[in-house]
């Protein structure tokens, strides 16, 4: 009698399951390919491999990353955006390639707002403000006040021309009224080498790359450049705290063709942000220096687009052009 009587739960939960999108059901039937627009070794291929391992484990099927850089980031992210959008092409890319680049190239090969089906983000984290210890300044406003009263004196690094390191001292440049000297590296290494032997006054770094050389005092940390504090540096504020309103954040995300399923959508967001709460890889991505995502599709899509309008308005105030 029990089993009658559960008989109308069972019967409801069945429809439920027939009523389901049949993409959704089967989703993934075959291994999928997970594009990383650049280098491996680098942040972006790191978290990428992070998730990829995961999301195979939770499949049964293989999330299989694929290095395809070049053009900043623009050769692999074009691949996704021509490729079939049945969910078995996607990209793990950073904020360079969705809301930065496309302003800068000259021969935009995608929209990245057109182009693509924003899915998940994924993680995100700031940058650090570091000086090296023979500039005299301790703080923000000290650092402000310095460059103003040296015009087009005072040099600061980046890890290249339309970086976010770059952009994010053209718009404490914005910000502070201050004119600056940019120094372009070819990537974070040969900038920290730099600024740590002296021959540039101050750079924005990504926080793993800084950290240390901080804690050891080769490097003097003014500031970081998120909405609140580090735990893992809790004496260095944020820049905010002095500039109202600043904020400068890397992110990550998951993409795929523009035109997917809502369903698969769907799935790949869920799946994603589970495995976002699993422990081992929030440790990963914190030894990263950066904070795992959540939130549904829709909240990513209008994150990554009101980052694309931000650099936008950036790069139009300051002038630069396309390269």
């Amino acid at each position: 009698m029990s089993g009658l009587r559960n008989l109308p739960a069972l019967l409801a939960c069945l429809a439920l399951i027939i009523a389901m999108p049949a993409g959704a059901q089967t989703y993934p039937a075959k291994p999928v390919r997970v594009i990383a627009p650049f280098p491996a070794g680098g942040g972006t291929d790191i978290i990428a491999r992070s998730v990829a391992q995961k999301l195979s484990a939770a499949w049964g099927q293989q999330a299989i990353v694929d290095n395809r850089s070049g053009a900043g980031g623009m050769i692999g992210s074009e691949l996704v955006a021509k490729a079939p959008a049945d969910g078995y092409t996607l990209l793990i890319t950073s904020s360079s390639t969705h809301a930065i680049n496309p302003h800068l190239a000259v021969n935009r090969s995608y929209d990245p707002l057109r182009d693509f089906t924003p899915v998940a983000l994924i993680a995100s984290g700031p940058n650090i403000l570091v000086v090296h210890p023979s500039v005299p300044v301790h703080t923000v406003s000290e650092l402000a006040a310095l460059a103003r009263s040296m015009p087009g004196q005072l040099n600061y690094a980046s890890t290249g021309i339309g970086t976010l390191s770059h952009l994010t001292a053209v718009l404490f440049g914005l910000k502070t009224g201050a004119r600056l000297v940019h120094v372009p590296y070819k990537g974070g290494p040969p900038a920290l080498t730099d600024i740590i032997a002296g021959q540039v006054s101050f750079m924005f770094i990504a926080v793993p790359t800084a950290a240390a050389h901080v804690r050891a005092g080769r490097l003097r940390g003014l500031a970081v450049t998120g909405k609140t504090r580090l735990p893992t540096l809790k004496n260095v504020p944020t820049v905010a705290e002095t500039i109202p309103g600043f904020e400068s954040v890397q992110w990550w995300g998951l993409y795929g063709p523009a035109g997917m399923a809502a369903d698969i959508v769907a799935k790949l967001n869920a799946d994603t942000n589970a495995l976002l709460r699993d422990s081992d890889v929030r440790a990963r991505l914190e030894a990263e220096g950066v904070e795992p995502g959540s939130g549904n599709a829709a909240s990513f899509d209008a994150f990554a687009r009101a980052d694309y309008e931000k650099w936008g308005k950036v790069i139009q105030q300051a002038g630069l052009h396309p390269e």
